[in-house]
């Protein structure tokens, strides 16, 4: 007898598990839900992370990642797939591998560092994602840390966003969206499209210090609005709005860098 219950859209994170909660996998899988898709995990990295930073991270092995994802996709299917923490050469080269399938639209998140300023990306993988991984991307968010990392592009003001995206696009991924965070004044990204086409989302930029986890989540939030049927200019629209609440309503969380609250939509019903 069939079920009278569909199945939500199904989305796959490819990331780092990050044992705070506020970041990595578990940000990614918070967001997927209250977005109403249903969320899936290939870890890739173990961290031990709390508020005031990453005290270490331990990779997992290829063949782990690469049994992980097979046994996601071969049986349960994916709609959207999100790729962020990868820590090193070797698997940051698996997962470009094996998304070379493109059974879904793929969000990559370059993550290098973390929010506290910890390495979370070897040295010499960061070839290995410009060169192997951001040719797979449906779509890159790099934030401007990371734009320096994979061009060597510094951007010290909104001006300097077209030529971040111009040049991350030229590595190959069929969107860019520059996350201006870092800058100052209002929160600003720029989205490049296939075309050179750009478009910019500006937010108000919310006096709160507790904003771990906003890259993850943002990510995330894209791959759930692709997976629920949206194109990339309004799954980026969607997300932005959504990454904005969370930001607002970001609370604290140890003694340090509290994180952005996924479930910011639910407590506000």
């Amino acid at each position: 007898m069939a079920s009278p219950h569909s199945a939500p859209p199904r989305v796959l994170t490819i990331a780092g598990s990050d044992s705070g909660g506020g970041a990595g996998i578990q940000a990614d899988l918070k967001t997927m839900l209250a977005l109403g898709t249903h969320g899936m995990s290939v870890i890739a990295a173990v961290t031990a992370q709390n508020s005031v930073g990453v005290q270490g991270y331990w990779e997992l092995p290829v063949e782990a990642v690469i049994a992980q994802y097979r046994s996601v996709v071969d049986d349960i299917g994916v709609q959207a797939v999100k790729t962020g923490m990868l820590a090193s050469a070797e698997l940051v080269d698996a997962v470009a591998t094996l998304l070379a399938e493109r059974p879904a639209p793929v969000v990559v998140d370059p993550v290098g560092v973390s929010k506290h300023g910890d390495t979370l990306l070897a040295q010499s993988a960061v070839s290995v994602l410009r060169d192997r991984l951001l040719p797979q991307a449906t779509l890159a968010t790099p934030n401007l840390h990371e734009v320096a990392q994979l061009t060597g592009v510094e951007v010290t003001g909104e001006a300097g966003l077209h030529d971040a995206a111009k040049a991350v696009q030229d590595l190959g991924p069929e969107w860019v969206l520059i996350k201006g965070g870092h800058l100052e004044g209002d929160a600003v990204d720029l989205l490049r499209g296939p075309d050179g086409a750009e478009r910019l989302f500006r937010a108000p930029r919310y006096d709160n210090r507790h904003t771990h986890g906003t890259g993850c989540t943002l990510a995330s939030a894209i791959a759930s609005h692709l997976a629920l049927g949206l194109d990339v200019p309004d799954a980026v629209a969607a997300s932005k709005a959504y990454i904005t609440g969370a930001i607002a309503a970001g609370f604290p969380l140890g003694s340090g860098i509290g994180p952005v609250d996924h479930a910011w939509r639910w407590r506000n019903a």
